[in-house]
């Protein structure tokens, strides 16, 4: 098993999606701005979470992608798997007897069976307990669908401008420091 920036970036997603789509279906857009990863990307990435039944799509304004059952019961694993086109088959060890290719070392074993004790890990931890954390941690959801699209469209929320309270030329600085006096 092989755990690659994909697999990173798809649960990074998975948990975007939990964290701000309790009023509605996430867009691609906005998970790419908040998270910094590529829409292209996440396209692909999204392509075979759906493919797999991890998310569902809705298509039209105010669409986007949510869960496709609840974030307790979604594992770590069920999204690396997924992501990493990994079945079960290639991961479970193989049985006693079935050595039948000449020169197969021991060796195969052990990495089968750390294989299966990273899987086995990795659905001991469910996409809940990963949003749980990001809370704890004070990641505040997005309070509502507009708020959501607004961030999309726009990129970065709007913040009132610096003013700076400070003379823009030498002139100017004597005029000021002239009148306090």
């Amino acid at each position: 098993m092989r755990l690659t920036t994909k697999g990173r970036f798809a649960v990074t997603a998975m948990i975007d999606i939990a964290l701000h789509g309790r009023s509605g279906p996430v867009t691609l857009a906005s998970i790419s701005l908040r998270q910094q990863v590529s829409l292209s990307y996440l396209e692909l990435l999204f392509a075979k979470l759906r493919r797999n039944g991890l998310v569902e799509s809705t298509r039209g304004p105010g669409g986007g992608y949510s869960l496709s059952r609840k974030a307790a019961e979604i594992t770590v694993a069920d999204i690396v798997l997924t992501i990493e086109d990994l079945g079960a088959s290639k991961i479970r060890p193989r049985a006693a007897g079935s050595d039948n290719e000449p020169g197969r070392c021991e060796i195969d074993d052990l990495w089968a069976s750390v294989n299966l004790r990273a899987v086995e890990f990795l659905r001991s931890i469910s996409l809940q307990s990963l949003v749980d954390e990001q809370k704890a941690k004070g990641v505040q959801p997005a309070t509502s669908a507009a708020a959501r699209r607004t961030t999309a469209v726009v990129g970065t929320p709007v913040r009132k401008p610096f003013v700076v309270d400070a003379p823009n030329s030498v002139f100017a600085l004597g005029r000021r420091h002239s009148t306090s006096s």
